[in-house]
């Protein structure tokens, strides 16, 4: 055999055996599988989000960590969903999986990380977004939500929170941890979600088709957008529950005519008469500017599992032609579909793809940990029409913003305690 081939093949297989834990490979860093793991990025009960660097590519990924242990069955059969509805989505803002790494108490979700952090926090530092940054960022969500639509998907957890945005200001819709397969005519009953985004219909304890509770979402998310603040808000759940039964908002004074009638058309209170995305794909505001070009709905590539430039590289790296076919054709979200898809993805710098020798050489030289702490501002900030806005101002939204944390992502307690006075919640600038 190829003595180079045989190195690589040992190597990969240490890559592997560190799998099953978090183990000091090779270095001091911890690796999950092919897997350096750089700082933690996010939080929860039972699950954290790390930053890591795949070596083979030296592409950034971001891991999901959830304890298994920690879930009762209901919730890891909800897990268990939220995959399988990711390895079915393949849409340029949405965010994409990669890798999924099962032991017996832990599951590793290896995802696109998305640099430039979450779309509230963005609201946060630089405040409400002019109206043609909004209809950019807004036309890559409602194409990424149809496109879910039409796949029979509903997210039902659509927030500023869980749009993030890549390198480039890119909107990537992620946490599909409350998404579910609808079909028309059989009603979902789970009212789930984040409140200030919730339709009326889940507040009254209604059954659902599916899409329309994304869709009044959406035209909360677009208010967000343009204003800096909620549509519905309240000092605690009875008080929000009751503005968002009543329908009515504030419109501001600077909101433009057709931005106001685009949001007449998704915050409706009777859900049959609300728009659907193929209406809205053809409003005025959301087409404004971009003449020739009406919104149309998403056309899903056909993968290509055969770029012989991937797989020679793969195959410099000790994976065998077959494999790579076996992994690809039958989606199994291994290390091998993983190195495939990352190899065919901007480099972390925007660079495309770097040669095969470079690549070859990362398992033996994996890159310097960079970009780890400053990308975050860089890259939050690069398409911004809106980032002169003063710091004052900028400390003053962040002051009222930080004000309250995050709205609980649960909120049966509407229905089991109507009279309920505490909801914990992040709050938008008033």
């Amino acid at each position: 055999t190829n003595p180079s081939n045989s190195t690589s093949q040992s190597s990969r297989s240490l890559g592997a055996r560190c799998r099953n834990s978090i183990a000091s490979c090779s270095d001091e860093q911890p690796h999950i599988g092919n897997y350096r793991l750089l700082k933690t990025i996010g939080k929860g009960n039972f699950a954290k989000v790390k930053l890591a660097r795949h070596i083979l590519t030296g592409r950034e990924v971001a891991i999901k960590i959830i304890d298994k242990t920690q879930l009762n069955p209901t919730s890891l059969q909800k897990l268990f969903r939220e995959v399988r509805i990711m390895k079915g989505l393949n849409h340029p803002n949405i965010v994409q999986l990669f890798e999924v790494i099962e032991t017996d108490k832990t599951l590793y979700l290896i995802m696109e990380y998305a640099s430039g952090g979450e779309v509230f926090d963005y609201l946060v530092s630089h405040g409400r977004m002019k109206e043609v940054e909004a209809r950019a960022k807004f036309r890559q969500i409602v194409s990424a939500v149809h496109y879910c639509h039409t796949k029979n998907i509903v997210h039902r957890d659509l927030k500023a929170e869980n749009l993030l945005l890549d390198a480039d200001a890119n909107i990537k819709i992620a946490d599909f941890g409350f998404s579910n397969e609808f079909t028309l005519g059989n009603k979902l009953d789970t009212f789930c979600g984040s409140p200030p985004y919730a339709a009326p219909e889940l507040f009254q304890g209604k059954k659902y088709d599916g899409p329309e509770v994304d869709v009044w979402s959406l035209g909360v998310i677009l208010y967000t957008l343009v204003s800096g603040s909620l549509p519905f808000d309240g000092q605690n759940l009875k008080e929000l529950r009751e503005r968002v039964l009543r329908g009515k908002y504030r419109v501001p004074f600077y909101m433009s005519t057709d931005c106001e009638g685009i949001l007449r058309r998704f915050l409706v209170l009777n859900p049959s008469k609300r728009c659907t995305l193929e209406q809205v794909m053809k409003d005025k505001w959301i087409n404004a500017g971009h003449d020739g070009e009406e919104l149309k709905p998403h056309i899903e590539p056909v993968e290509d599992y055969s770029d012989p430039a991937r797989i020679e590289v793969m195959v410099g790296m000790g994976f065998t032609p077959e494999e790579i076919k076996d992994s690809l054709l039958n989606q199994k979200y291994n290390e091998v579909t993983a190195t495939y898809l990352l190899l065919g993805r901007k480099g972390d710098e925007g660079s495309e793809a770097r040669s095969a020798s470079s690549l070859s050489l990362a398992r033996v030289r994996p890159n310097p940990i960079t970009n780890g702490t400053n990308k975050h501002s860089s890259a939050t900030g690069s398409s911004s029409s809106s980032t002169s806005s003063s710091h004052s101002k900028t400390q003053r939204n962040a002051s009222t913003y930080h004000r309250q944390r995050r709205h609980s992502d649960f909120f049966n307690q509407v229905f089991l305690h109507p009279d309920c006075s505490t909801m914990t919640c992040r709050k938008l600038p008033e």
